[in-house]
C-alpha cells in the first residue's frame, strides 16, 4: 500500500467520521424537536379534553340544573358536616315526606310527589329506556350502510369494504313530568321526521311503556308531548255541583262562556262555553253523553232560577229530558212540538237580531235572557 491510498483511507475515515458526528447531531436536534412537539401536542390535546369535560359539565348543568344543585348540595354537606349528618337528615327529610303523603295524599302530590315522581321517571324509566323504546317503534334515522367496490381490472375481480356503522339518530328526551294519573315526556323531533310519525307509533309506544294508553301532542313544530297514562281516572263517575251550595249563589255570579261540565283525563276541571258556541257530544250506548248536558244544566241552575237563561229542549224519545221537564222553557217531543219550538226560537233570534244589528255585538244576559236549547238523539 503507497502513500497515495494511506493518505485516500485516512481522508474517508476523517470524512465519514464527521458525516456520522454531523448526522448525530441532527439526530440529537430532531429527538429534541420531537419532544417538544409531542409535549406541545400532549398540552394541546389534555387542554382541548379539559376544556370538552368542562363545557360538558357545563351544558349538563345548565340543562338538569335541579339534579346538579342536588348532587352539589349533598357534596357540600358530605365535606362540611360528615355523612352521620347528612344521612340522619335525609332520613328526616324522608320521614316528613311520607307522614305528609300518609296525612294528605292530594296536597303531597300537589306540592312535592309529582316533582319528585317526575325526576325518579327521568333518570330511571324515560332516559334509559325511552331512546331504546323509540329506536324498536320504529322512530329513529339512521344512514344505509352502501358497500363502496373497488374494482380491479386486471384480473377481472371486485373487493367490497363496507363504510363505519354509523349509529341512528334518536329523540333526545327534553324533559318529564308527572301528575296524577299521566307522564308527559317532551321529546325533541330529529330533522326528517314530523310529528304524525310518533301517532303511528302510539300504540306500539304503549305497550313498551307496559301502559294501557299513549297519545301524542305536537307542543312545536320540532318537540312532542309523548303522554303515557298509568292509571285513569274517569274510571269513576265524577260528581256533580251540590244544588244546595248553588243555591246560594246569584244568578249574575254564572259565567256562561265557562260553565263546568266534568273533569279532563288529565285530573283538571273541564269548562265549555255555553254561550257563543255549539256543543256535539257523540258516543256508544252508556258512554255517558247525558251527563255533558245534565252537568252544565245543573252549573248554570242559579241563572236558570233567576230568569236569566231559559233552556229549550227537544227529546225525541221522550224519555232523555223528561227528569228535567220543569227547568225547559219550551220542551218538545213530537215532530210536530219539535219544529214548533224551532221556529220559536229563529223568531226569538230575527227579532232581537233586528233590534241589535249595527249597534252592538254582545247583549248582557242581565237585560235579555240567554237561550239555549239541547236536543236528544234517536240514534241511540
Amino acid at each position: 500500500m503507497d502513500l497515495n491510498t494511506t493518505a485516500a483511507l485516512i481522508a474517508s475515515g476523517v470524512a465519514l467520521g464527521l458525516l456520522v458526528w454531523t448526522l448525530a447531531k441532527i439526530g440529537r436536534a430532531l429527538i429534541k424537536v420531537a419532544e417538544a412537539l409531542a409535549a406541545a401536542a400532549a398540552v394541546v390535546l389534555a387542554l382541548w379534553l379539559a376544556i370538552k369535560v368542562i363545557l360538558w359539565a357545563l351544558r349538563q348543568t345548565l340543562m338538569h340544573w335541579r339534579t346538579s344543585l342536588t348532587v352539589a348540595t349533598v357534596l357540600a354537606w358530605w365535606q362540611w358536616w360528615g355523612w352521620v349528618s347528612l344521612a340522619l337528615t335525609v332520613g328526616v327529610f324522608t320521614g316528613l315526606l311520607a307522614g305528609w303523603r300518609l296525612v294528605n295524599l292530594r296536597s303531597f302530590d300537589a306540592w312535592a310527589g309529582r316533582y319528585l315522581r317526575a325526576w325518579w321517571l327521568r333518570w330511571t324509566v324515560y332516559s334509559p329506556k325511552l331512546p331504546d323504546w323509540l329506536h324498536a317503534c320504529g322512530l329513529g334515522i339512521k344512514q344505509d350502510s352502501t358497500p363502496v367496490v373497488l374494482a380491479l381490472t386486471p384480473l377481472g375481480r371486485a373487493l367490497g369494504r363496507s363504510r363505519r356503522p354509523v349509529p341512528a339518530q334518536l329523540p333526545r328526551v327534553l324533559g318529564v313530568r308527572s301528575d296524577a294519573s299521566w307522564d308527559l315526556v317532551r321529546v325533541r323531533v330529529i330533522p326528517g321526521q314530523k310529528p304524525e310519525d310518533f301517532d303511528d307509533a302510539a300504540r306500539a309506544l304503549a305497550a313498551a311503556r307496559g301502559v294501557a294508553r299513549c297519545q301524542v301532542r305536537e307542543l312545536s313544530p320540532n318537540v312532542v308531548s309523548i303522554d303515557f297514562q298509568r292509571r285513569n281516572l274517569l274510571a269513576d263517575p265524577v260528581s256533580c255541583p251540590d244544588l244546595a251550595t248553588l243555591a246560594g249563589i246569584p244568578g249574575q255570579a254564572v259565567d256562561l262562556r265557562r260553565v263546568w261540565a266534568g273533569r279532563t283525563e288529565y285530573g283538571q276541571d273541564w269548562h265549555i262555553p255555553l254561550a257563543g258556541g255549539h256543543t256535539l257530544t257523540a258516543g256508544e250506548t252508556g258512554a255517558g253523553k247525558g251527563s255533558v248536558m245534565w252537568c252544565p244544566l245543573v252549573c248554570i241552575a242559579p241563572a236558570i232560577r233567576d230568569g236569566l237563561v231559559r233552556v229549550s229542549g227537544i227529546d225525541p224519545k221522550g224519555m232523555e229530558l223528561a227528569y228535567g221537564r220543569k227547568i225547559f222553557h219550551r220542551y218538545a217531543v213530537t215532530g210536530a212540538d219539535a219544529l214548533t219550538v224551532l221556529d220559536e226560537l229563529i223568531e226569538a233570534m230575527a227579532a232581537r237580531k233586528a233590534e241589535f244589528a249595527g249597534r252592538v255585538r254582545t247583549v248582557p244576559v242581565t237585560h235579555f235572557s240567554y237561550t239555549p236549547w239541547c236536543e236528544r238523539s234517536t240514534a241511540d
